[in-house]
């Protein structure tokens, strides 16, 4: 198997993508914070003391999203078009789905799976001192597709 992220001794390096063309290119990607069913209720009755879980998150994940070729090293810099970062409330986790949008020569599946993983992160950190017991797992890209333009 070759690694396009690998040059032919081994070293880590950033992809030419100069001569690729333009295409519209969209990612979904989802994960899930699980937590006990007191810290849901807290969420849902917006009772945490840091704030309103939900929206801080989904305000995080779109931030986060606008700069993942900050937080990856290799990743592009590439020109977002959308990111949207939407929470749900299940039973006993929350579950976060990200979506993203670019028109570029790559990328935009590192977008949503950085949005995911930091509202994941941002929910724990707002409810860690009322839940001492959460898990972030099942991150995952759910689809990814381009389009010539």
């Amino acid at each position: 198997m070759e690694f396009s992220h690998l040059d032919k001794d081994g070293n880590a390096v950033m992809v030419d993508v100069s001569a690729k063309p333009m295409v519209r290119r969209t990612a979904r990607a989802e994960g899930k914070i699980f937590m006990s069913s007191e810290t849901i209720n807290l969420i849902k009755e917006k009772l945490i003391k840091k704030g309103d879980v939900l929206t801080v998150a989904k305000i995080a994940g779109i931030t986060a999203g606008k700069k993942t070729s900050d937080l990856i090293p290799l990743c592009h810099n590439i020109s977002i078009d959308q990111i949207s970062v939407e929470l749900q409330i299940k039973d006993k986790f929350i579950l976060i789905t990200a979506g993203s949008v670019c028109t570029d020569k790559t990328g935009i599946e590192m977008e949503a799976l950085t949005a995911v993983s930091v509202a994941a992160l941002t929910v724990y950190d707002m409810c860690k001192a009322v839940d001492k017991k959460m898990e972030i797992g099942d991150i995952k890209l759910l689809e990814k597709h381009k389009e010539t333009i």
